[in-house]
């Protein structure tokens, strides 16, 4: 915003006010008369029409006068609002605003509105209903409308607003609302991208070029494989340029196109792209080697790409052209941390100022849920703010807040809020705004819904746990979700249903709020199983039996999902009626009979520290695991699985049964070998059962494998020693990984 422009407005302003004398109030409307009409352009355009339309609707609303909109003259006896480029703007705004800017002003008798390229009059516009008329939008729900039948602004006003960034969008469901993205200022990558995110497979897809031309594609530990494009390849350049040539034919208005590495690994290891790779320190190296030369077939539009993954780190000193926009990922982060102080977020913290010295053009793609468990409580509110300001002061242009999508998820609705309003300002005052947002979506409930979200974020911090976007509400060392705590919680929110039980939408609201500690709760009642808070419980007869009221609560939890929007309950996971059938088919398969529940059982080698389960105990909790490799299974990263269960004296045996995940997406594989020992006095074992399996073929469904191991031995001991694949196979290589087995249970029968 230049000097020049601004002191143009307050000259212009002091000129006005000379000629209508001191500035007074201006009364919009009062007791249903108004002396004012809406002024718009001769030939108005679509978004000019639209801004005075939605001005009108909100008057009228707020009032009850319906303003009469009216094309623009030269002279207007009674008081105008003036909108976009009237006779009126062209008087007294000398200056251009800033691209999405708007300008608000009034000189004692008028109001105009004016707004730079883009969507900036409509943002003007709602931003007056939202100071002045004291209207909200904040959900996709209706509008709150503040009723008055006097209108009345200050006569004097100039205000001017700009973006602070010029992308900006916070992926919940309230982003399919239209006025929503209008009100707060947010795009939509649909509107803006004529390709968008991880693009090579859309651009040559493996399916149609990989059998004919494997050299297309990436070369991969002296492989060709489909997972990346090899860059050095002359006929992939052309492909590529050929078909965003049809694609930008076919969408003109698009503001930007991907062209980026596909959410795989492998990237191309031939000797042209290792070259550009080596030269650069990072294989961005040839990445943007080869997006630079697209950019150059298309110098009239903005080609972006994604620094994610194996592309993160900046090339040495090769600069994305002008037209690139380098497209960064914050993916490996903890949340309970802002990014500037959280030690997982040093790399990311690296990668910003790696980047902004080669490019002014960054974007950041931030991620602001948990996407294993969108329903988990997962209190970052307290990072929300520090981590805008990080991108701000670090030059970042535009930022993409990857929540729940589509689906409803945990203060989808809050969450969503406060980071629009943070990317429109990040000095915002949060405290007061998330105050504001809880008097207006829960009403009398607010103060309670103040302590559950205060309490939480309370546990959570005294805990010391991680927030990890990959994480889940059933691992019973993060503390801040133990069943104790879920109950102070579940009281807060009965309070707060209590309140409002007389208002059918505010209770809806509340018990929208309370499904993430229904599901944790649930979930959590896989974990512990034939334990307190699990499953099953033992009726007089010492039979296993469901716990009372519980599928009742399960069913009552998936209706409540369905009627809050929620369509799935993780990324690209189950829907709520496949969760009550995963529920159904735990309830009908009951307790599988062992000899070996609570048994002492001595691991060789550690488990997998990010996976703790129960530890040790998890082979013997008479808990099976689910299809969730984070809870209920022991997992080895790299080194075997050689366990042995204690049973506490000599048993006669008739079979040994285990079950292994098996889970490729994950770096989970079923074990090379197995064998089961057992020994009467733990020193001499004998060999009951060897077990060897195939190399993997390549695949990435999830399944669970059983393994039994029949016998008439008499034993105290039992051996299990599960090896791990020696390596990754080539078809799920990735240098940072290791093989990984997962056991759940072992069952003596």
């Amino acid at each position: 915003m230049t000097k020049g422009w601004l002191y143009g407005c307050l000259v212009a302003l002091i000129s006005l006010n000379a000629c209508h004398g001191s500035a007074q109030e201006l009364v919009l409307a009062d007791n249903n008369n108004s002396e004012y009409k809406i002024i718009i352009p001769v030939q108005a355009t679509k978004l000019e029409k639209h801004a005075a339309q939605v001005l009108q609707d909100y008057v009228q609303r707020v009032s009850g006068v319906q303003l009469t909109i009216q094309d623009d003259h030269a002279s207007l006896s009674t008081p105008g609002i003036y909108i976009g480029h009237t006779v009126k703007e062209k008087k007294i705004i000398p200056g251009k605003i800033p691209a999405e800017g708007s300008l608000l002003l009034s000189d004692g008798k008028d109001l105009v509105f004016y707004g730079g390229s883009g969507k900036g009059l409509i943002y003007g516009v709602y931003g007056f209903i939202e100071k002045y008329l004291h209207c909200k939008k904040i959900s996709n729900d209706s509008a709150i409308i503040a009723v008055a039948k006097k209108i009345v602004i200050p006569g004097h006003v100039r205000e001017e607003s700009k973006p602070q960034f010029i992308y900006r969008e916070v992926y919940y469901p309230a982003s399919h609302d239209a006025e929503y993205l209008e009100w707060n200022q947010l795009q939509q990558f649909e509107d803006l991208w004529g390709l968008w995110g991880h693009s090579y497979d859309k651009l040559v897809p493996a399916k149609t070029y990989f059998k004919p031309h494997p050299e297309y594609y990436a070369l991969v530990k002296g492989t060709r494989q489909p997972t990346q494009l090899c860059l050095s390849n002359e006929d992939v350049y052309k492909i590529v340029v050929d078909g965003l040539k049809t694609r930008m034919a076919a969408n003109p208005d698009a503001v930007y196109w991907s062209v980026s590495p596909n959410d795989d690994i492998g990237y191309c290891e031939c000797d042209k792209c290792k070259a550009a790779n080596d030269a650069q320190g990072s294989p961005s190296g040839s990445l943007i080697q080869f997006v630079n030369r697209i950019a150059a077939a298309f110098p009239d539009k903005t080609i972006t790409t994604l620094a994610y993954g194996f592309t993160h780190r900046a090339p040495k000193d090769l600069k994305p052209a002008p037209n690139v926009y380098i497209f960064l990922s914050d993916i490996d982060a903890y949340r309970d941390k802002p990014l500037l102080t959280e030690g997982s977020a040093g790399a990311f913290r690296n990668d910003v100022k790696a980047w902004g010295a080669l490019t002014p053009n960054l974007f950041v793609w931030d991620y602001i849920t948990e996407f294993t468990n969108y329903l988990a409580p997962f209190p970052n509110f307290r990072t929300l703010q520090p981590n805008m300001q990080f991108f701000m002061e670090n030059g970042v242009k535009g930022v993409f807040a990857q929540g729940s999508g589509d689906t409803y998820s945990e203060w989808a609705e809050l969450r969503s809020y406060l980071t629009a309003k943070l990317l429109e300002n990040d000095k915002a005052d949060v405290n007061q705004l998330t105050t504001d947002f809880l008097n207006a979506y829960y009403g009398p409930a607010a103060i309670y819904m103040q302590q559950y979200k205060d309490l939480l974020e309370e546990k959570m911090l005294a805990s010391h746990r991680k927030l990890d976007i990959y994480g889940n509400p059933v691992n019973e060392w993060n503390s801040y979700l133990t069943p104790e705590f879920l109950d102070q919680y579940s009281v807060i929110l009965d309070n707060a249903e209590a309140a409002v039980e007389n208002n059918a939408t505010l209770l809806d609201r509340v018990i929208r709020a309370r499904l993430p500690l229904e599901y944790s709760v649930l979930q959590q009642a896989r974990f512990y199983g034939i334990e307190k808070f699990g499953v099953f419980v033992k009726d007089r007869s010492g039979q296993w039996t469901v716990k009372p009221k519980l599928a009742e609560k399960i069913s009552r939890f998936v209706a409540n999902c369905k009627k809050a929007g929620v369509t799935e309950l993780s990324e690209g996971g189950l829907t709520p009626d496949q969760y009550q059938a995963e529920w159904d088919a735990i309830l009908k398969a009951g307790v599988t009979p062992t000899r070996a529940t609570d048994a002492t059982v001595t691991l060789q080698y550690p488990f997998a520290p990010d996976y703790p389960a129960k530890g040790n105990r998890t082979l013997v909790d008479g808990t099976p695991g689910y299809n969730d490799f984070s809870y209920n299974w022991l997992c080895f990263y790299g080194v075997p699985m050689v366990a042995t269960l204690d049973l506490g004296r000599v048993v006669a045996l008739s079979n040994i049964k285990m079950h292994f995940l098996d889970d490729p997406r994950h770096w989970i594989f079923q074990p090379e070998k197995i064998a089961v020992e057992v020994s009467v006095d733990g020193m001499n074992y004998h060999s009951i059962k060897d077990i060897t399996n195939r190399a993997p073929e390549e695949h990435y469904d999830l399944s669970i494998k059983e393994y039994n191991a029949e016998s008439k031995a008499q034993a105290r001991y039992i051996r299990i020693t599960a090896n791990n694949l020696p390596k990754l196979p080539e078809w799920r290589y990735r240098d940072n990984k290791k093989p990984m087995i997962a056991c759940d249970e072992i069952y003596v029968q």
